[in-house]
């Protein structure tokens, strides 16, 4: 196995900032990385590798599926628990079709990259302290791994995410006017904000809830394209909460019914690489 490590020193540069305006709109300024990588596998089809991105807060890991000459590119967010073992076809699959595609093993998730699982009172105290919260992070991450592809491969790059991944992937599509557009599976909002109003809570609880929100921001991604996948008897998220998170976007847009049940599968695959297909055309 090649081991690849780019120069420099993690949290070079500025740091990393954010500002949440009286709205709940979140801003961020996010510092560049640097990567380390590791080259698991190549063939004629694609190659796979393991890019540790180095955050000014700790390393990120993501996994990197890239054909030859690919036409465009994917930083894919995973829902609650999902691990880089069930993406090792579809890695390959998007590849053979022309596309990148890399896994972003979240903070938290679980897996390797270190963290804990969503937490909004955890992630509202250090809001409170002036600290950052892990969610914003998350946001930064996904932004930062949307720049590296778009560097390496000069392609554009859309940001998808599935379950609680596609909330994370919203927010980072609209506050990034890089990226190429958002695909969002079996995904809504938080309902974070609500709660908060229903508590009777006012001033930064309601602030930091509604930043937490794709429907705060989701309007902001046109007019870049919103294509969002949901299965109508979902049991995990609601079919109807899919459906109000995208009446909050802005045209252009489209809202797809798929078979299965809850989060990415094979079907909503072809139903994206056949989209991409009609953009970027088909791979001989």
């Amino acid at each position: 196995m090649l081991c690849v490590c780019l120069a420099g020193c993690a949290g070079t540069g500025a740091p990393s900032s954010y500002s949440v305006d009286n709205n709940g709109l979140l801003s961020l300024n996010c510092a560049p990385v640097t990567t380390s990588e590791e080259v698991l596998f190549a063939n004629e089809t694609y190659t796979k590798t393991r890019i540790v991105m180095h955050t000014q807060t700790g390393g990120v890991v993501t996994y990197l599926g890239a054909p030859k000459n690919p036409t465009a590119a994917v930083v894919y967010a995973p829902g609650a628990g999902e691990k880089i073992a069930s993406h090792e076809e579809r890695l390959i699959r998007y590849a053979a079709a022309g596309y990148v595609f890399l896994f972003v093993d979240t903070r938290g998730n679980g897996a390797e990259t270190p963290g804990y699982p969503f937490n909004p009172q955890a992630d509202f105290n250090r809001f409170e302290k002036g600290d950052w919260p892990q969610y914003y992070q998350v946001i930064c991450d996904l932004s930062s791994a949307r720049k590296m592809l778009a560097d390496r491969f000069g392609v554009p790059v859309y940001a998808m995410g599935s379950s609680n991944g596609g909330r994370y992937a919203a927010v980072a599509a609209a506050i990034d006017p890089q990226c190429a557009g958002y695909v969002g599976i079996s995904t809504s909002d938080w309902g974070m904000r609500d709660a908060a109003i229903r508590q009777g809570y006012s001033g930064d609880p309601i602030r930091f809830a509604t930043s937490l929100e794709p429907s705060t921001c989701i309007s902001k991604i046109s007019p870049r394209p919103v294509w969002m996948f949901h299965n109508a008897t979902d049991p995990v998220i609601p079919f109807e909460s899919g459906k109000e998170l995208f009446s909050c976007a802005e045209e252009p847009k489209t809202f797809t019914g798929f078979a299965g049940d809850h989060g990415i599968n094979s079907d909503v695959d072809d139903r994206i690489i056949a989209q991409w297909a009609q953009i970027y055309g088909t791979r001989g």
